[in-house]
């Protein structure tokens, strides 16, 4: 999912992400461990994706970015 995509989201939908993102993050690690992950750089993706996620929400805390209806 690009940031153009994030930015169309509203602040419940991007927590909805962040979560699953999170959770996706989770399995990378143990599939890691288990030796079952075939690319190595999606945990590098992922952790990317939460951090514009993150970045996004504390906007919307900071009103730099206003809330869409």
């Amino acid at each position: 999912m690009a940031n153009k995509e994030f930015e169309k989201c509203n602040k419940l939908q991007l927590e909805s992400k962040l979560k699953d993102y999170k959770e996706a993050l989770l399995n990378y690690r143990f599939q890691k461990v288990l030796q079952q992950l075939g690319n190595p750089f999606e945990i590098r993706f992922t952790r990317k994706k939460i951090a514009q996620i993150k970045t996004m929400l504390r906007e919307y805390e900071l009103d730099i970015r206003k809330v869409k209806k």
